[in-house]
């Protein structure tokens, strides 16, 4: 080895080392500050030299790695390996946050961003414009569902991914992006010079009149203006019409800041009213969160939807409203996270959100399903039983159990979807349908419906596009196929198999016939959402909502209301 090579290789080992020392001093000094203000156990003695003795093994393995592995390593990517590696023994909430996961994670926390006002996705590997916001600058100058987006201020946007797309569209208010398009109907590409504006996050996507006397709310996040959304949106029901009841969706909601689920729930229970607690392993992180005014609507009949999207600030909202006997619970199981996290900035660019307690409905149950810190030898993660599920008890006495999410206390299960349905959806076919119809089709009546002429136009858009799907049946009978030529089976039993599988592309051919309904449907609040906006294609939605009709005919009725709320027969 030559003299320059040696003298690289100590200054390059002193500058790693350099790095990990630095990160050994902290790791063990944010221990020392935790040891210094109450977090005291037996055997902290021990845990403080087991960590610093296993960063320095850390630092050491790091470094032989960066300086005398076959192939040159990024040093940077391979600390971010470590990073996550550490990280993936804990939970799946438990992460070290990017620069561009940061930026994410800010969206939520001040519920605003500096934007053009588009939503876009990947359609057939071209960046496409899904939908955009009313109000904004790609909506005012004309950027429509289906674009193309071709060039982002003067580069391809060919290879870029939709995170790179996203970036380059966000930037400082009042600054421009210069974005040419590919549409549908015209022969050459048009281009749009936008203005970046400040959008504040959209918590509360819907807000109208289901029936009479009947208000509908629609919460997809729990950003940090959650809370004085859903008070806008209760105040404008209030200047629309007489509002009797209420009907709060939180499907498919993922949850957010925690304290912003305490803020809605505050505006339907009294002043002071616990709304949920945390406590994790430090002696002193025990905290319980009160309603802080007073509400808005604090005898309304209520009802909340949930499915198994609905997690996080959407169960402690749904779990708060049924362990106080506030609102009845409708739909299906929600997902079942009970975990805290807490964000800490490490450096200029990156962040990590860190589990730091459980939390706690009302009745002081935990809705934690997966348990994550007791895992199998094979590191597999468990789920607890429901024999070990502990019962706890409403305000009226009603029995809920922990452990497994929020139980709906109407059961109103999905309609299950079809694999022909699933597959148009996720090659975007009828997004496709919609966007080459509008290119012909300026608008729709409110009334529009998907008659048998525009169902047929569809069927030959699917084959013109050829579009090709592969039912339950075909890849259960290839499994067989596969099974019997391994078993050695006779030529009878082949003979079936080709039967059956005639049989089945009968069935096959005959797809559009046995889901009339579900396509029509689906069809059409793809069309409508295309020509009218989110919000019309949402209000079109309502009437073949059968988890949402049923929720309405339970805060109608009031007999049955007060029954399932107090328990009674």
């Amino acid at each position: 080895m030559s003299e320059r090579m040696r003298r690289w290789r100590k200054v390059l080992q002193r500058k790693l080392s350099m790095t990990v020392r630095t990160f050994s001093v902290l790791v063990v000094a944010l221990i020392v500050c935790g040891l210094a203000v109450g977090f005291l156990w037996a055997g902290q003695d021990e845990l403080f030299l087991k960590t610093r003795q296993w960063m320095e093994v850390f630092g050491k393995v790091y470094t032989d790695v960066v300086i005398n592995y076959v192939d040159r390593v990024d040093p940077e990517k391979i600390m971010h390996a470590g990073i996550d590696g550490m990280l993936k023994t804990l939970d799946p909430y438990t992460v070290y946050l990017g620069e561009k996961e940061s930026d994410e994670m800010e969206l939520v926390t001040t519920g605003k961003y500096a934007g053009v006002g588009i939503t876009i996705g990947q359609r057939d590997g071209y960046i496409t414009v899904i939908s955009t916001m009313e109000g904004y600058s790609a909506a005012k100058q004309g950027i429509q569902s289906g674009d193309r987006i071709l060039e982002i201020d003067g580069q391809s946007a060919r290879n870029m991914s939709t995170g790179d797309v996203r970036n380059h569209s966000r930037g400082a208010p009042g600054t421009t992006v210069r974005v040419k398009v590919e549409r549908e109907g015209d022969p050459k590409p048009i281009e749009f010079v936008l203005i970046r504006e400040e959008i504040p996050v959209r918590n509360v996507t819907y807000s109208g009149y289901v029936v009479d006397g009947v208000g509908y709310l629609r919460l997809e996040r729990f950003s940090r203006t959650a809370g004085e959304d859903v008070r806008n949106s209760i105040k404008e029901l209030r200047e629309k019409g007489n509002l009797k009841a209420l009907v709060l969706d939180l499907r498919d909601n993922p949850g957010g800041l925690l304290d912003m689920a305490v803020d809605v729930v505050s505006k339907f229970v009294p002043e002071s009213t616990l709304v949920v607690s945390t406590k994790g392993r430090r002696s002193d992180s025990e905290r319980k969160y009160y309603s802080y005014e007073k509400p808005m609507l604090e005898d309304v009949p209520m009802a909340v939807l949930v499915d198994r999207g609905s997690a996080s600030a959407s169960e402690i909202v749904a779990g708060a409203f049924q362990d106080l006997d506030r609102a009845v619970i409708v739909g299906t199981r929600s997902f079942g996270k009970g975990l805290v996290q807490t964000i800490s900035r490490i450096s200029e660019g990156s962040s990590l959100k860190i589990t730091t307690g459980r939390y706690y409905t009302p009745s002081g149950r935990s809705i934690q399903e997966v348990d994550y810190f007791h895992r199998t030898k094979d590191g597999v993660v468990t789920i607890k039983p429901d024999s070990l599920r502990k019962e706890f008890r409403t305000v009226h006495n009603r029995k809920v159990l922990d452990g497994r999410g929020i139980a709906p206390d109407s059961t109103v299960l999905e309609e299950p979807s079809s694999k022909l349905l699933e597959e148009l959806s996720h090659k975007a076919m009828m997004f496709k349908f919609a966007n080459h119809l509008a290119s012909q089709k300026k608008t729709v009546s409110d009334n529009f419906t998907v008659d048998d002429q525009l169902l047929r136009d569809f069927e030959a858009f699917l084959k013109d596009k050829e579009f090709q799907y592969e039912e339950e049946s075909e890849t259960k009978l290839k499994e067989l196929r596969e099974a019997a030529l391994k078993e050695r089976y006779g030529k009878s039993f082949n003979e079936g198999i080709d039967q059956i599988e005639k049989a089945i592309n009968v069935e096959k051919g005959r797809a559009f016939e046995r889901y009339d309904k579900e396509i029509r449907n689906a069809l059409r609040l793809e069309i409508i959402g295309r020509l009218k906006g989110d919000k019309a294609a949402i209000a079109a939605s309502i009437k073949d909502d059968e988890q949402l009709q049923v929720a309405v005919a339970l805060v109608k009725n009031k007999s049955q209301y007060k029954k399932m709320l107090t328990g009674s027969k």
